[in-house]
């Protein structure tokens, strides 16, 4: 399975090709980023579920992502652990957070769980992009089979999320919110410095 970013992701702005280059020359700062990226992915879930119990689906839906996005962090760690390298502390996620800043106040209860569900989408099809990238790219063989299998996953919790938002919603209303995420998103990754420690 190969993930081409314009057709499938849809992302306005490619990643810069240096990154990978830059990625596996701190393997130790770049696993340890993704494995506080899976952990963060997974307290999220719960957090969704907490907030919106009363949404069927969505419970049921996100119930299993929870458990495989703490078995990702658990996967990655032992992937330190093989190459003998640690875990580091935990860093500010510029992207995130700068991402979350598209999430709108003083909407209501629905347009609010919109914004969260794209978000989240966004996220996971940024991450997709960059797993892919290493899948494809990065020096180490290991690792390509690695990154294969998670591209993988994140390709699934992408359109999950974005399937939950056109349930919640419409359809119309989905693609409307998306459209401007990646505008917004593409502005954010175009003003943030070319990291190689970082995920996103």
């Amino acid at each position: 399975m190969e993930v081409k970013t314009k057709r499938v992701l849809g992302l306005n702005l490619a990643t810069d090709p240096r990154w990978v280059n830059l990625a596996e020359k701190s393997l130790e700062d770049i696993l340890t980023d993704h494995a506080y990226c899976e952990q963060k992915a997974t307290t999220t879930c719960i957090s969704l579920i907490q907030k919106y119990s009363d949404k069927e689906l969505l419970v049921k839906e996100l119930s299993p992502v929870v458990t495989e996005e703490w078995g990702h962090f658990r996967a990655v760690l032992d992937e330190l652990d093989k190459r003998g390298l640690k875990l580091g502390p935990q860093r500010k996620d510029e992207y995130v957070n700068a991402l979350l800043k598209f999430i709108r106040k003083g909407v209501s209860k629905q347009e609010l769980l919109l914004d969260r569900l794209i978000v989240c989408a966004m996220i996971e099809a940024r991450s997709c992009e960059r797993f892919r990238l290493l899948s494809l790219h990065i020096a180490d063989e290991t690792l390509k089979k690695f990154y294969h299998k998670f591209m993988i996953a994140e390709a699934g919790h992408y359109k999950l999320f974005l399937e939950l938002a056109t349930y919640y919603t419409t359809e119309e209303q989905a693609a409307k919110r998306w459209k401007e995420c990646l505008a917004f998103e593409a502005q954010i990754l175009s003003e943030l410095k070319v990291r190689g420690d970082r995920m996103h």
